[in-house]
């Protein structure tokens, strides 16, 4: 199978030659060797998201613009794309008060509604929770107007917090942020700082996609002191706890290995403190999650045979959250591809597809480690082609 003229390689090509840029040249103006970028662009080998980042920020351009998100093609395919545009809309009528044509159900419903799209969300149906959303938001918009609460400016906040994951997992960026503004615009409302400190660390994510980690480690540390505003115990505990896994990651792409495995000690301390709270804010957290966050910083710091290690000593729950379960393969396969296992990395692939086939499709990760496997030319069972056929490459 030859190697995609819309893989990663060939986007970065063409930017930099819309620069009038040579390899070599590119190399200068960013952290990345003129071999990886050669090698990268030729597809001999895939490029990981630190030089990815590094490259975008080098270029001036999004981090999308390399990725090719959203992936309009597959997105219009799986019918996903036509449900974008309804939750675009159900987020800009946040400031027009209650709308006079509708009648809220009863918040407890309201409440119950929420809760399932975020279930929805972590089980990987984005599609259906997708559908539901923007109906659920101008409901929840009308009811915090007419009955003002804290517990209705809280629901409309996690309402907004889905529009984020389910934009986000889709590749639109730009509207995920619109989506955290609301929720904190929420959370404000509702006079909740554990709210909104998960708000700055889900704006913290959408920085490191963004390769900006300076500015995800600043908003991390506005998160923790939000969170110094909460009312000590569980809740405030959970969330502290994921700023400080936000934190290692964005330390661990910046190559500061030092500050990554503070936080993840700070992380692991507290997990051991709440224990098992997958669905304390749906942040799926305790010790599971600070393993799963391990593998993934030994990754970003190209530590790829102790991220291996890592996972091997790692066993996921049965029932731990499908999202989190589909993205740790992923991330596994990644490092499984860069130590020379590609069978191995292949299986994990598949892993990430069972635990969460829409997310796993439309994973930028997933595409790069296929296309990486597709470039070391190795000998492939034929459901390799199968899955490159199902991701569009």
């Amino acid at each position: 199978m030859p190697y995609s003229t819309e893989s990663t390689g060939a986007r970065i090509a063409r930017a930099r030659r819309t620069r009038n840029l040579t390899q070599r040249e590119l190399a200068v103006l960013s952290p990345v060797s003129y071999s990886t970028i050669t090698k990268v662009e030729q597809g001999v080998i895939s490029a990981s998201p630190s030089v990815i980042g590094a490259i975008a920020r080098a270029l001036s351009i999004p981090v999308t613009e390399l990725t090719g998100q959203p992936y309009l093609d597959d997105l219009k395919r799986d019918q996903l794309d036509g449900l974008i545009q309804p939750i675009r809309e159900a987020l800009d009528v946040y400031d027009l008060g209650a709308d006079p044509d509708i009648t809220p159900r009863p918040l407890p419903e309201l409440h119950q509604h929420a809760e399932q799209l975020c279930a929805l969300v972590r089980a990987t149906h984005l599609k259906k929770a997708a559908a539901e959303l923007p109906g659920l938001i101008t409901e929840l918009t009308t009811s915090a107007y007419h009955t003002p609460s804290r517990e209705a400016w809280q629901i409309l906040a996690s309402a907004y917090r889905t529009a984020y994951d389910v934009t986000t997992k889709l590749g639109y960026q730009d509207l995920c942020m619109v989506a955290l503004n609301r929720m904190e615009w929420a959370a404000q409302r509702a006079s909740d700082p554990v709210l909104s400190g998960v708000r700055q660390y889900l704006r913290a994510l959408v920085h490191l996609r963004a390769a900006d980690y300076r500015t995800g480690q600043r908003l991390v540390r506005v998160g923790l002191s939000i969170l110094e505003q909460a009312e000590q115990g569980h809740e405030r505990d959970v969330a502290t706890g994921q700023l400080h896994l936000g934190a290692s990651v964005l330390c661990a792409r910046a190559q500061d290995g030092d500050a990554s495995e503070g936080h993840l000690a700070e992380a692991q301390r507290l997990a051991e403190r709440t224990g098992p709270a997958e669905r304390t804010h749906w942040l799926a957290s305790g010790p599971t999650n600070v393993g799963v966050h391990r593998v993934a910083t030994l990754a970003e710091r190209d530590l790829y045979d102790e991220a291996v290690r890592a996972a091997e000593d790692l066993t996921l729950p049965p029932d731990w959250p499908r999202s989190r379960t589909a993205h740790h393969h992923a991330e596994v396969a990644r490092a499984q591809l860069w130590t020379g296992q590609p069978d191995a990395a292949f299986r994990s692939l598949l892993k990430a597809k069972k635990a969460g086939p829409q997310q796993t499709k439309y994973h930028p990760m997933v595409r790069e480690t296929y296309a990486g496997l597709d470039a070391a030319r190795r000998r492939v069972p034929e459901s390799f082609a199968a899955f490159g056929a199902w991701l569009g490459m």
